[in-house]
C-alpha cells in the first residue's frame, strides 16, 4: 500500500482563499481540509501523521493564534503556519516565533514553508518518541 499523502488544514474564514488555497494544495499532491473557522477545525478528530495547519491570523470568531492555543491547551501539537492580508507589523508578538507569510501568498513560499514546517514536527515528533520512557 502506497504512503498516505501529508494533510494540510486551512483555516481561514475568507471562501475564496479556501478554495484556491485548497485547489493549489491538491495540485501540489497534499491531501486538503478545508473550514471556515477555528472552532470548526477544533470539531474534527485530531489530525495524525504528516500534516500542518494554514491557519488565518484574523478570522472572525477566533483568531489564528487564539486556535493554536486552543489546540495547545488540548495537548494538540501541530504545526502552523499564519497567513495574513494585514501588515506583518501590525501583528505583533501573537505568533510566537511561528512562520507568516503575507497575501496573496506564492505557490513556491507557501510549498517551502509547509515543508520545513512538517519537516520540524517531525523531528519533533521523532525526538519525544525516542525520549518517551519505554
Amino acid at each position: 500500500m502506497a504512503p498516505r499523502a501529508p494533510r494540510v488544514f486551512v483555516i481561514d474564514d475568507d471562501h475564496s482563499v479556501r478554495r484556491g488555497l485548497s485547489r493549489l494544495l491538491a495540485a501540489a499532491g497534499f491531501e486538503v481540509e478545508a473550514f471556515e473557522s477555528g472552532p470548526a477545525f477544533l470539531q474534527r478528530r485530531p489530525p495524525r501523521g504528516n500534516h500542518c495547519l494554514i491557519v488565518d491570523v484574523r478570522m472572525s470568531g477566533m483568531s489564528g493564534p487564539a486556535l493554536r492555543d486552543a489546540l495547545r491547551a488540548e495537548g494538540r501539537d501541530s504545526p502552523v503556519i499564519f497567513v495574513t492580508a494585514h501588515e506583518i507589523d501590525e501583528i505583533g508578538d501573537e505568533m510566537a516565533g511561528e512562520p507568516i507569510l503575507s497575501k496573496p501568498i506564492e505557490a513556491d513560499v507557501l510549498l517551502r514553508a509547509i515543508d520545513a514546517a512538517m519537516s520540524a514536527y517531525a523531528s519533533r515528533t521523532s525526538r519525544r518518541e525516542r525520549l518517551a520512557p519505554r
